[in-house]
């Protein structure tokens, strides 16, 4: 899946995350499944491995934040508690009626859904938009690197994404063209040309979250 990229997932753009969610995922288990790593920058073992207990209440609710367990995460480092954002608390409600007794996304036996069958799931998908270099993986650096580009400060990032350390975590992150170029550009200011030359007008690049679908929308 991941092609060209140097061992390192795509980051997806917001009209390659509208096009996975709307047309390539086609039922409410894979868009809550893909939709919990996109929005909790979560690995793909701690999605597979969730609780349904610690996603809903016993009424079924979302709760307002779930925990990735100690046990689960990679090197095993830390708890983490994830705030659901409303985007994702849409997603899981409409999946609620599917969740497991114990896991949140069972397989077809005892136990959880497969990373590997999460990765077909997603690859038929992709396959289906068009869109290439993407692994289970694209939606946790999209996360990141989104969080990054809105300025939120990289500690705070880490309190989500897990890593054990800051240099880590900034493996994750993409740097694109654009933030290159509107870093070299910014060094205009100091040219003894007059005028606007060579000023450069730098880019919107913050993502929105998706919009979520509906069966009838």
């Amino acid at each position: 899946m991941k092609i060209n990229r140097h061992g390192r997932a795509k980051v997806l753009t917001q009209s390659e995350i509208q096009l996975i969610f709307s047309e390539g995922l086609d039922n409410d288990r894979d868009r809550a499944l893909f939709g919990v790593c996109l929005f909790s920058a979560c690995r793909i073992r701690e999605c597979c491995t969730l609780l349904t207990q610690d996603i809903y209440t016993p009424k079924g609710k979302a709760r307002p934040q779930f925990v990735i367990r100690k046990s689960n995460t990679k090197g095993k480092l830390a708890t983490r508690s994830i705030p659901v954002i409303e985007d994702l608390r849409r997603l899981l409600a409409e999946y609620y009626p599917m969740a497991g007794d114990v896991y949140l996304f069972p397989g077809r036996s005892d136990g959880h859904i497969s990373e590997d069958s999460a990765a077909r799931i997603l690859r038929v998908a992709c396959q289906q938009v068009d869109i290439f270099g993407v692994s289970s993986h694209s939606f946790r650096r999209t996360a990141l690197t989104q969080m990054s580009n809105a300025g939120i400060p990289l500690r705070v990032i880490q309190e989500i994404s897990g890593h054990r350390n800051l240099e880590q975590l900034q493996r994750y992150l993409e740097v694109s063209e654009d933030q290159v170029l509107g870093a070299a550009a910014a060094l205009s200011m100091l040219s003894p040309v007059g005028g606007d030359v060579g000023k450069y007008c730098f880019p919107d690049i913050n993502l929105k979250a998706p919009r979520v679908l509906h069966s009838d929308e």
